[in-house]
């Protein structure tokens, strides 16, 4: 197989990396109320962390100084997906002087960029006025008065202009929608007034156009700030730690629980030349615009004394904290003209591929993070971790120039237009994935490494133990105190819970593939600086005066990162525990359990259980192997080795069963992210979904084929 360098409301819920997952900032996934946090232990953990040579080489290679550096260049470039090409030479230019082996790669994909967007209210009494849709430049911030500052945009949204009565819709989510339809609520022909979180934007948009609506204007509300606002007595950035009232959240709408990607090349990478497919199943047909709640407050007012209250309309997390009552409209004469002109286009983009061959060509561990940003900025989101990446491979060749060797093949990425939908790693994946599957042991992702002190992790099962253990080397700044780990951090903001990978950043084509995968990083809790996502305002001013002064949580998030790394690379048994696996998938079994009792359906479970228990049984014996293999010392080679295939191919056998219904690209049994959600994942979707949209049918159908994937990863741990 070619390889690719031949010619990725609970305060754990707030954790803005789980990725991705929760960037919408509200309650976006299920709670899986059958899984057991990781427990910290009574007994003392040695203090100072000891650490062996090698992890100590690169804990004290990380210098907060020099990432501060690299946010600081980062934050100052334009980076949109297309644009950014300068930022990727300067990116692949400080890997090789670190020693990585370092290329651009280039995809030719469909992108769609503004031309012109504006947005007006008219009123009952006919006074027109526009509605203000771009961030105000603030003088203490550089960046945000740039003459080539990026507009405001929702990426992949249709072009119109349109101009209709208006309704709010609370969060667009399917069950709002259902519940204003059952409410008699006039939808078709009006423009959707909706406020963000609890889905994926883009979800929203099509929701909206689902129901016959013309356009969708979404806004943020201050309601999802928890107590940092102005109301509570905060001052607004720049002045405060409270949110800017002209922040945008821009991003993608395109409908990504489909499928991510190209979306001109489902299924195949994008180069010169290839067959290009329609669009039109995974992007609007309708226009839509972000919005501020500053620009929101005097549309939602207008509304009010007409149409249905939020107690009417008895939907969890309807009123926000506007001066506003939240009615839904419509109200008579009051309209808004929406006009939204877009150019989509065939555009390169540049993916950054640093390699370090191992002594095992056969073991591969990828890590990623993307570069592209939709403001000039971008200094949490994702540079944070492209800062973070640039000091890694300063590490790590001081590891190599110490005399340590990869035992595994290094590959470092940085990825372009993430945020149009995870379109670079997606690509780079379908062009490789073959020789992905023979020799990947997992992806490490590092999105948003830093939009707060709050360490959070994502992940699959079998990276719970290693991922858990390795926070307790480090020491942990800034948060609950001194001599504190990086442990301790977590627990305190996550009460131990690590969260079920959905989709919403660059593992989803790993996972997908049947590759484990990790996404760390840190993020807010609801006494924290507001980070100002997607906005204009997430700046290297904003990280360096309130989301991270000193770049010391950077270096920490950095540090672990390295180890985490270091262990993947350099343990001779890959560091999984596939009895953690099973019991996730024991909890997932109770929770699909629940579902269909809840919904009185006709699903017999009997064969995933049965699954699920050779599953258990398989890892059981796995592991007991794998403390033989430690306690001979490893030196029982051939038994190093099956253990190695086993830890590093059996999530293929989760994707052995095709793709989920009507969306191919999603393949893992286990997990995908939720139809209606976009990012939050939901376990065993095939059945939980059948269920949940009443496709009974469909669930027997899955119990039989999630069943099989089980049985098929669980015949790869037999060794």
């Amino acid at each position: 197989m070619p390889s690719p360098w031949a010619t990725t409301l609970t305060l754990a819920s707030l954790v803005p990396l789980v990725s991705a997952c929760l960037r919408e900032f509200s309650n976006l996934a299920p709670r899986h109320t059958h899984r057991k946090p990781i427990v910290r232990r009574d007994e003392p953990e040695a203090w100072p962390p000891v650490l062996t040579k090698h992890e100590t080489i690169l804990a004290n290679s990380f210098d907060n100084n020099s990432i501060d550096d690299w946010a600081n260049y980062y934050g100052h470039q334009v980076k949109l997906a297309g644009l950014g090409k300068e930022a990727a030479e300067w990116t692949r230019d400080r890997w090789a002087e670190s020693g990585f082996d370092s290329k651009l790669v280039e995809y030719h994909v469909y992108l769609s960029y503004p031309v012109h967007q504006s947005l007006a209210v008219t009123f009952a009494n006919d006074t027109t006025a526009d509605v203000t849709i771009q961030e105000e430049g603030l003088p203490e911030d550089d960046v945000t008065n740039r003459k080539d500052s990026i507009p405001t945009f929702h990426g992949y949204s249709a072009s119109g202009n349109v101009s209709a009565e208006y309704v709010y819709v609370g969060r667009g989510t399917g069950a709002d929608f259902e519940r204003l339809v059952d409410l008699g609520v006039d939808l078709e022909g009006k423009i959707a007034l909706i406020r963000y979180g609890s889905i994926f934007r883009g979800l929203k948009v099509k929701n909206a156009q689902d129901h016959g609506m013309i356009g969708a204007i979404i806004f943020t509300d201050p309601a999802d700030d928890g107590n940092i606002t102005v109301a509570k007595g905060y001052e607004a950035y720049p002045d405060g730690p409270a949110r800017h009232p002209d922040s945008v959240q821009k991003g993608s709408v395109l409908f990504l629980s489909t499928y991510p990607g190209d979306p001109t090349t489902p299924g195949y990478a994008s180069k010169e030349g290839v067959p290009r497919a329609d669009t039109s199943k995974v992007t609007p047909k309708i226009p839509s615009l972000p919005i501020s709640f500053r620009a929101a407050e005097p549309l939602l007012a207008a509304l009010d004394g007409h149409g249905l209250t939020p107690s009417e309309v008895n939907r969890t997390i309807w009123k926000g904290a506007l001066d506003a009552e939240y009615r839904t409209g419509p109200a008579p004469g009051v309209t808004l003209s929406l006009k939204n002109v877009m150019e989509g286009k065939i555009t390169p983009i540049w993916n950054v591929i640093g390699v370090i061959n191992g002594t095992n060509p056969d073991e591969t561990l990828v890590i990623g993070n993307h570069r592209d940003t939709w403001m000039i900025g971008g200094t949490g989101d994702p540079n944070s971790g492209s800062a973070i990446l640039v000091e890694l491979t300063r590490a790590f060749k001081k590891l190599i120039d110490s005399g340590w060797k990869p035992r595994r093949n290094i590959v470092l990425a940085s990825w372009d237009a993430e945020e149009y939908g995870l379109v670079g790693s997606v690509e780079w994946v379908e062009e490789h994935v073959d020789w992905l599957k023979d020799t990947a042991i997992a992806y490490v992702n590092i999105d948003v490494a830093v939009s707060g002190p709050r360490p959070g992790f994502a992940a699959t099962p079998e990276l719970h133990e290693i991922g858990a253990s390795l926070l307790k080397k480090v020491v942990y700044p800034n948060f609950g105190g001194f001599n504190r780990s990086l442990y301790d951090a977590w627990q305190d903001a996550s009460g131990g819970n690590i969260e079920v990978l959905g989709s919403g950043s660059d593992f989803t084509a790993f996972l997908h593939n049947g590759i484990g995968s990790i996404d760390l990083g840190a993020g807010q809790g609801p006494g924290d600086p507001i980070w100002h996502y997607h906005s204009n305002y997430d700046t290297y001013h904003w990280m360096a005066t309130f989301g991270d002064p000193g770049f010391h949580v950077h270096s920490a998030i950095g540090q672990y990162l390295s180890l985490l790394v270091f262990h993947l690379l350099d343990d001779e048994v890959i560091p999984f525990n596939v009895a953690d696996y099973a019991t996730e998938l024991r909890a997932y079994l109770e929770d699909v359990a629940e579902t269909i009792a809840n919904a009185d359906a006709d699903v017999d479970l009997a064969e995933l259980e049965a699954a699920v228990a050779v599953f258990g049984e398989e890892a059981e014996k796995l592991e007991a192997l794998r403390k033989s293999a430690t306690k001979l010392g490893h030196k029982n080679k051939n038994l190093v080795r099956r253990l190695n295939e086993a830890y590093r191919d059996f999530q293929r056998g989760f994707v052995s069963q095709g793709g989920l219904p009507n969306r191919e690209f999603y393949k893992h049994v286990v997990t995908a992210p939720g139809l209606d959600t976009g990012y939050a994942a939901v376990t065993f979707p095939g059945i939980t979904e059948g269920v949940q949209y009443g496709n009974i049918s469909i669930a027997n159908e899955w119990v039989s084929r999630t069943a099989k994937g089980i049985l098929a990863a669980a015949a790869v741990l037999r060794v």
